[in-house]
């Protein structure tokens, strides 16, 4: 067996970075950034009002309560959209609305709510400085400033931002395409009702699943019988129409494993028992320059191959520079038992915060490399070492799965 280090180390060696491309705005949500953005304008391009009210000279308020008003007629009006077409003289006021240029000659706004109608006249009830409820032009984005580099994970703000900047297609690294396929005369899909030593394919959709979450290009390559021709075939054309390849099943060391045996055909592989618990055997290497993941046939191993080698390696792909997921330190809420085997155990726990505000863990249910509604339970990973386990009470790293960032950022 060999060390989970030394395992992710081979796979990560010579994974390509895709190269850039140009794609639509609307489309690059959650692609990594891989030019340096400089604002061609300003945002925003002209002073503004932050408030619905009256555009005025500040110097015109001094004085101003609500029992003593000021009292100044109203020359004009602008809406947002629109501009003054005069120039606001010293004892005059425009109605303004929230958005619309700030009138050549004021330099401050009241808000709507600090003044009373009197006719055609408006009366302020308030003092207000120079500037007041006025956005200077720039102040949010000054003109030429480099405002995103490359690297950038593109969320909706940064959509926002190029949106406002008239920007409609931006360049990424491309999301890789990856294929998956499952293989085995076990599998069969759809509701008809099982024959003896079937089961049903539930690793092609998860692992599709699993791509789609973490924001790269699923490709369904389909559930291939044990027939080394047909895999072959379908390897082939996984490796002409994507980027990277995930198989699962027929890596171990059976007789019968028709992958190991296509594989060691076709191209220079690495064939790893990697001394962790679950997902002990992987496969790697490369097709006409297409990496092929081979994943071991059990569901949880599956799911755990994945997230330990698959995912940071084709998110490292796609330009990503912290591609792995985040390990935090919890408390083992009636501890995580194991024995000793030489290997490092990834047990599926539930990660919560107590009354505390403490991490704390507890297990997700059945530990078997076959039960996968634990890990369905589960939103993390309990990185359990080699030994006992964890007592009660004895604290433990742990790979959270979850969404919700929130739940670990303290």
């Amino acid at each position: 067996m060999i060390a989970l280090e030394e395992a992710q180390a081979r796979v990560n060696r010579d994974l390509p970075v895709l190269a850039p491309t140009q794609v639509n705005l609307a489309d690059s949500l959650g692609m990594v950034l891989a030019e340096t953005v400089a604002a061609a304008e300003a945002i925003p391009p002209f002073a503004n009002t932050a408030m619905d009210g009256f555009a005025i000279k500040a110097s015109d308020t001094v004085g101003a309560s609500k029992t003593s008003p000021v009292t100044l007629p109203v020359v004009g009006t602008i809406a947002a959209g629109s501009e003054a077409t005069t120039r606001l003289s010293a004892g005059e006021a425009m109605r303004i609305m929230t958005g619309a240029p700030l009138p050549p000659g004021a330099d401050a706004v009241i808000m709507v709510e600090l003044t009373r109608p009197a006719g055609f006249d408006v009366q302020l009830l308030a003092q207000v400085d120079v500037g007041n409820h006025v956005r200077p032009a720039g102040d949010d984005i000054q003109r030429g400033a480099e405002i995103m580099h490359p690297g950038t994970v593109l969320g909706p703000g940064h959509l926002g931002v190029l949106a406002s900047l008239g920007r409609q297609e931006v360049t990424v690294y491309r999301r890789p395409r990856v294929g998956v396929m499952s293989t085995g005369d076990e599998l069969m899909e759809g509701p008809e009702p099982l024959k003896p030593g079937q089961i049903r394919d539930s690793n092609r959709i998860t692992l599709l699943s699993l791509l789609t979450e973490a924001g790269l290009q699923p490709v369904d390559l389909g559930l291939v019988r044990d027939d080394e021709d047909a895999i072959e075939t379908a390897m082939r054309r996984g490796a002409e129409s994507c980027d990277a390849v995930l198989t699962s099943g027929g890596v171990s060391m059976g007789d019968f494993d028709f992958v190991k045996a296509v594989l060691t055909r076709l191209g220079d592989f690495t064939w790893m028992q990697v001394a962790i618990k679950p997902a002990k055997p992987l496969v790697f290497g490369y097709l006409d320059e297409t990496p092929i993941f081979g994943l071991p046939g059990n569901p949880v191993s599956s799911m755990v191959s994945f997230e330990l080698f698959a995912r940071p390696g084709l998110r490292r792909m796609m330009g990503l520079l912290d591609a792995e997921r985040p390990v935090v330190t919890a408390v083992a809420n009636g501890g995580l038992p194991r024995r000793p085997d030489g290997k490092t155990h990834f047990q599926r726990i539930i990660l919560q915060r107590d009354d505390a505000g403490v991490l704390v863990v507890r297990s997700a249910g059945g530990q078997g490399s076959h039960q996968l509604m634990s890990m369905a339970t589960a939103n993390a990973l309990a990185i359990v070492t080699d030994g006992e386990g964890v007592a009660d009470g004895g604290t433990v790293e742990v790979m959270y799965l979850g969404s919700d960032q929130s739940l670990i950022a303290r």
